[in-house]
């Protein structure tokens, strides 16, 4: 049987269809098994527990792209009284499909139907404060007047929407250097004003929106995001040097040798060189040229 969600595409604005087709394509970056932390930051770690918020987007009636929100209970043990994302933990039952997972928390929250949202796209991961791999899905409301809020009083307080381009967005926006793990980031805060309520979106929903965002509208948000970390990884002096066809070893020579940094993981052709050993302060690997002299230290350009 046709799904509802697949009955309402054949209503949908060109628009509408076609972000949902662009998304489809999006590829998550997680080749390298590191996640996004909620402040920002990369941590190369594995957790154990689970979880998908739903990041559920439709057009209002002003054709702009909007995003369903909650304000949890009062009651809850964490995070009670924030503004967040329909989702919650993974479980046995969902078979590892974090889609499956969004959409049936979505569900027993504000009552939206599975069969009423067209899941689009996985984004990269997130890292909660409390070490919980949280997957943002991103699915297509295609009939938004379909969908009737039944918020359940034990977990949502309240069921609103907001543009989603609000979060690339530095209107309405502040924020808050705090230090976390040992080093310093930024926590967004956005004030959003509906007809009777006010509501602030910030912490782990700021960031997967600001995300969404900009994978969605195809460009940066227009505020600094995040606080760079210029860390040096540990010194290194083992590298290995290969050099063809060259005698006299107690002159420089100016021929190209391949030099290869172990854990740094870069590669660079340098010269001139000299046969004395040295030291060198490893640059970070996104750093895009490092340039080395056995004669002092290694410096970025």
């Amino acid at each position: 049987m046709e799904s509802a969600a697949a009955k309402s595409i054949s209503t949908a604005s060109s628009r509408l269809l076609a972000l949902a087709q662009q998304l489809r394509l999006y590829k998550a970056e997680e080749s390298t098994g590191k996640l996004i932390s909620h402040v920002g930051f990369h941590k190369p770690i594995s957790p154990a527990k689970k979880a998908a918020v739903l990041i559920c987007l439709f057009e209002g009636d002003d054709g702009d792209l909007r995003v369903i929100l909650t304000k949890r209970a009062s009651g809850l043990s964490t995070h009670s009284g924030e503004v967040s994302l329909p989702g919650g933990k993974a479980e046995e039952g969902d078979k590892d499909d974090d889609g499956v997972t969004a959409t049936r928390e979505a569900e027993e929250e504000i009552g939206l139907h599975p069969s009423l949202v067209d899941v689009v796209a996985f984004l990269e991961p997130f890292l909660s404060q409390h070490l919980l791999r949280v997957t943002p899905v991103v699915g297509i409301l295609w009939d938004r007047k379909a969908f009737n809020p039944t918020p359940n009083p034990a977990e949502v307080e309240a069921v609103f929407d907001a543009p989603l381009e609000m979060f690339l967005k530095d209107e309405n926006r502040r924020s808050e250097e705090i230090e976390w793990n040992g080093k310093r980031h930024l926590l967004h805060f956005f004030d959003y004003n509906t007809e009777d309520k006010d509501y602030v979106i910030w912490g782990l929903t700021a960031r997967i929106l600001i995300r969404v965002a900009s994978v969605v509208y195809q460009r940066p948000p227009a505020f600094i995001e995040r606080i760079p970390d210029f860390k040096y990884p540990r010194m290194h002096t083992a590298c290995v040097i290969k050099l063809e066809n060259y005698q006299d070893k107690s002159k420089p020579f100016d021929m190209k040798a391949k030099l290869v940094l172990g854990e740094c993981g870069i590669i660079q052709l340098c010269s001139p060189l000299s046969w004395k050993m040295w030291e060198h302060t490893a640059l970070q690997s996104e750093w895009p040229t490092v340039e080395f002299n056995l004669k002092k230290s290694g410096s970025r350009r």
